[in-house]
């Protein structure tokens, strides 16, 4: 059960015998892919503890001011996977998120007669509230697992340096273009195909590359369990992925590249790793 901060952090110093249990600064990288909620946390708030000294997995409650001024106590876990699929700034903070999209009040229908057992409109919300099957989406070819293809479900590119990436690996390689879509097993959400940013089928491999955006909602939280879900699903297919993660992201599989920013050297590195997952003998093959 979460406890206030203080009653933890007295609780951590007679455990370890420690004045300061956790120095400032020990938990600086896993905090540093969530700049929202470095802005969010303020020291004086949280007995003079730094966000740095607290770990991710602490159950800890923790007292936040987001950019408009609310205040709210919410644990690590709880703040790290807010964002679900909303892209809004203001998803790191539930009032600005409840005024954004106010929650919905259920309406129940009006009883003909009022001496009709109150249990129906208990059997109404348990059949409003009732999950709907999940219906695949038609519009995937029959394909083999592990064929790539043309989707039309695709998401267009969202990054501009996604086509950077693209057009210096085009200089470098001479590899099928304009493929977007790998068919898997199983069902990856709706569809049972998955779009990688880039797909090599000559190879089986496919490149990512990762930011946390604007907001700083991409690929934390829960769309970092996302991302393992579509790699897990990828592998199964017979295909290897690459992430290139930049900023403060940390790598999520065997062959991922961090880096500071895209540049002409990254090229060269990415090419590395191919050639570390296919052989140098099958990629340099494909060198212009």
């Amino acid at each position: 059960m979460a406890e206030r901060v203080q009653a933890w952090w007295a609780r951590r110093q007679w455990s370890k015998g420690l004045d300061v249990p956790y120095p400032v600064g020990a938990y600086r990288e896993a905090w540093a892919a969530f700049p929202a909620l470095v802005r969010q946390y303020h020291p004086d708030l949280n007995h003079g503890i730094a966000l740095s000294q607290i770990p991710p997995a602490a159950e800890v409650l923790l007292l936040w001011q987001c950019d408009a001024g609310h205040r709210f106590a919410a644990t690590p876990t709880e703040q790290r996977l807010r964002p679900g699929r909303e892209r809004r700034r203001s998803a790191w903070c539930p009032d600005c998120s409840e005024s954004a999209r106010p929650t919905r009040t259920i309406a129940l229908p009006m009883r003909d007669d009022v001496t009709q057992p109150a249990t129906s409109d208990a059997a109404v919300l348990r059949a409003r509230r009732a999950p709907r099957p999940r219906r695949l989406c038609d519009k995937t070819p029959a394909a083999a697992v592990g064929e790539a293809f043309v989707s039309v479900c695709a998401p267009k590119p969202a990054s501009a340096v996604e086509g950077r990436l693209r057009a210096d690996l085009r200089e470098r390689l001479s590899l099928s273009e304009g493929f977007n879509a790998v068919r898997v097993a199983r069902p990856f959400y709706d569809h049972l195909e998955v779009w990688p940013d880039l797909v090599f089928p000559e190879l089986r491999v496919a490149v990512e590359y990762d930011s946390i955006g604007r907001h700083g909602l991409e690929h934390v939280g829960r769309r970092e369990e996302s991302d393992r879900r579509k790699d897990r699903a990828l592998r199964a297919a017979g295909w290897e992925v690459v992430r290139v993660r930049t900023g403060a992201l940390e790598p999520l599989g065997p062959h991922d590249l961090r880096l500071a920013t895209w540049n002409r050297r990254a090229v060269d590195l990415l090419i590395d790793v191919f050639r570390g997952i296919r052989g140098p003998l099958l990629v340099d093959a494909y060198l212009r």
